[in-house]
This record gives C-alpha cells, structure tokens and sequence, in this order.
C-alpha cells in the first residue's frame, strides 16, 4: 500500500535541507534542526541527503522525507542515488520518497534505470519513486517506466541543459510537462524566490521544493555580498 505522501504535500512546499561534506553546516544534527525550522515555517515535507542525516531528521520530526544519496562512480555524471544499492538503503530506513538521476545518460556499474525502477517496486511497494529529471525526453521515458513522480531536478545542470534556469522563457519547460505528463510534476531546482514558486503553482504543479534559497546560508549571503559590490 502506497502511504499518503502525496495528499501531504499537495499544493505545499518541500524544503530540501542539504549539507555537503565540504560545507560549513555538514551535520546530521544541524540538519535535524534546520528541518525542524523549515518544518514550523510551514514546510510540509523534508528532502535530504545521507542515511545518517535522513534517519536524524526523522528521529527528531514527524516529517515525510524524500530521500537521496549523492555518490560518484568515478567519472560517471549520474551521482544522485546512482545505483540499486543506494535505493535499497533509503528504502530500508523508511523514506517515504526515494528520489534518483531520472535523465537517459548511462548510470555507473551497467545498470539500467528501467531494471533499477522494476525492482524497487517490487521490494518495496509501499515506497514512492520519484524522477530527477532535466529534459521533456527524460521525462517522458520516467513516466513510461512508471515513476510516481515527476522532477525537475535536475534542469540546468546536465550537459545538455548546463547554464539554463528553469524560469526561463516562462518556465518553459514546466510548461511542456504540464501539457504532456500525467503524473504529479514537482518542480525543483533554482526556485529561489517567493514569486518564482508563486508562478509554477499557479501554473498547476503539484508541489515545490526549495533548498539554497532557504537552507544554505553561504548561498544567500553571496547574493548580498555580490549587491554591495556591485
């Protein structure tokens, strides 16, 4: 039985709290604390990164969680939850959402999105799947694998997409795939505003997620740094 993840985040927002190991603010428990914020600012749902601060976070809020593992395999662009390996674990510690690279580029060791997608479901049905994807054709083939939720991870920061935003042209894309896909389209990636996430609401997307704009302070305050120099 699916859970009820998406009547929770349905019209609302999903702050993504994310710390690199190379970042001022890399910690489990600061990341717990930062959720919690998020959480009582009116945030209803968590997307994070690691098994140690996925598990903190939930230790310490009653929160859904969409969860990732950032890995690289050697030279290998595809390092947002890249293989089997990494899904399972997120799975295992009771994600309600189990976010991976949902582009076609070739992922590490061999493995096949479609094989990955397939098995998941049938180890753990009760979890939700959903597509970081950067392109109209990643989607489409996400949707076909049958993906229970479409994003937009991922636009901008791929080969094909580097240097676009996702607000361009109107939001272009999210209008494609609100034309086109038929599962719940979750917009991320470079909402950086109150106004942007007001427009692709009203657009009709299911959800957003937020992250730099809200939970990575070294990111806000460059943008007023680079105010006064100007």
């Amino acid at each position: 039985m699916k859970n009820d993840f998406l009547s929770v985040v349905k019209g609302n927002l999903i702050v993504s709290c994310q710390a690199l190991a190379d970042e001022p603010l890399h910690s489990p428990f600061i990341m717990s604390r930062m959720a919690k914020a998020a959480l009582e600012s009116g945030a209803k749902a968590i997307r994070a990164n690691t098994i140690a601060d996925i598990q903190c976070i939930k230790d310490a809020n009653d929160t859904p969680v969409i969860g990732i593992i950032k890995k690289e395999y050697g030279n290998n662009p595809v390092f947002i939850t890249p293989t089997l390996k990494e899904v399972r674990a997120l799975c295992s510690i009771g994600c309600e959402v189990v976010a991976m690279d949902g582009t076609l580029r070739v992922r590490p060791n061999g493995e096949k999105l479609a094989d990955i997608v397939a098995t998941v479901k049938k180890e753990y049905p009760e979890v939700l799947l959903m597509a970081d994807c950067s392109t109209l054709e990643d989607a489409k083939y996400c949707q076909e694998l049958d993906f229970d939720i479409i994003a937009t991870t991922l636009h901008g920061y791929t080969e094909e997409t580097k240097g676009q935003d996702i607000a361009d042209d109107d939001f272009v894309l999210v209008n494609e795939l609100l034309r086109t896909i038929h599962k719940p389209i979750i917009v991320e990636g470079n909402i950086d505003t109150p106004e942007k996430l007001a427009t692709v609401m009203k657009k009709g997307v299911f959800s957003v997620v937020v992250g730099s704009a809200i939970t990575r302070p070294q990111v806000i305050t460059k943008k007023f740094v680079a105010a006064l120099e100007s």
